[in-house]
């Protein structure tokens, strides 16, 4: 009887998981917010993925008329290039999704680390992670990226995610460790000491999974950041102009001139998408933020007593 039982716990406990998972996802997209959220990201990510097939003509493809307007062969015009603008758009959606998910996944996974280490441990190595993550904190992250991005031009988007992710863990770390340290004195840490589980192990197996919500909240806010700042990082020339993404496209407007010459699209599509995805992100986080706080779901106010 005792070896039925051990067998048939872990197939228990997996259902149990899947329906919560469920009712999570559930949660989320009941949120009207992150409901429109979830459909703008969607429709970026297919767009990313689906892009050679979408893109009327290959990303840097020119020989067509220099800065023409509008027509049906291209419908967003040309750059001085000869580039139709519309496939570049299509194919730029590719480097703001990898960049945002990428990136905003190692800097979740760095201040998760380190948060959660922080918040745990006591001592001189709390006050030397202190001191490193309030160093970040303290350095202005724009500057301290156009510096390092300066540094290492050219580099590719590889060199734009490090760059982002190094300046971009500190403050999910500290918000992580602020949490770690309300939960290590629950009764659940205090057992799992006292059983004599190692640091690790309470860590990563009874106080990460109490901080999901937060974790994923971390992790949209980073990836929101990590598109802004590589579409900022391409438009000052820091990135590898040879890469068709929003970012390029602006620097190459503004090194044409395309406000003067009446080509405004060259603008104003990219910047368009970049704070739609952006936008897409930040809605999503309401829905996160629900899941953790039930006063934030939608149709959680109370009603008003019908007067007789």
């Amino acid at each position: 009887m005792t070896t039925i039982a051990v067998r048939t716990q872990p197939e228990q406990q997996a259902p149990s998981k899947l329906r919560a998972a469920a009712r999570q996802l559930g949660i989320v997209w009941s949120n009207t917010k992150a409901r429109i959220g979830i459909i703008i990201l969607a429709v970026f990510v297919v767009v990313a993925i689906a892009a050679p097939l979408l893109a009327p003509y290959g990303a840097s493809q020119n020989g067509f008329p220099r800065s023409a307007d509008a027509t049906w062969a291209h419908w967003m015009g040309t750059t001085a290039a000869g580039e139709d603008v519309l496939s570049q758009l299509v194919h730029g959606a590719r480097v703001s999704v990898l960049v945002g998910a990428v990136a905003g996944f190692l800097s979740t996974l760095v201040a998760v680390l380190i948060g959660l280490s922080w918040g745990y441990v006591r001592g001189w190595v709390a006050e030397v992670i202190g001191f490193i993550v309030n160093l970040f904190l303290v350095i202005p992250g724009l500057p301290l990226m156009i510096v390092i991005a300066a540094y290492l031009q050219n580099g590719g988007i590889a060199v734009i995610i490090a760059v982002i992710v190094v300046t971009g863990w500190a403050w999910g770390a500290r918000v992580l460790r602020s949490q770690t340290q309300s939960l290590r004195g629950r009764d659940f840490v205090t057992a799992a000491q006292f059983s004599g589980e190692g640091a690790t192990r309470i860590v990563f197996r009874e106080i990460l999974p109490n901080m999901t919500s937060l974790i994923v909240g971390s992790f949209f806010g980073a990836a929101t950041s990590a598109i802004l700042a590589e579409a900022g990082l391409e438009f000052l020339g820091l990135g590898d102009s040879s890469v068709v993404s929003w970012g390029t496209i602006l620097y190459w407007a503004q090194n044409s001139n395309a406000l003067l010459t009446g080509q405004w699209i060259l603008l104003f599509a990219p910047g368009l998408c970049i704070a739609l995805l952006a936008m897409s992100l930040t809605l999503i986080n309401f829905g996160v933020d629900a899941v953790s706080n039930p006063r934030l779901r939608d149709g959680a106010r109370p009603r008003k007593e019908k007067t007789a």
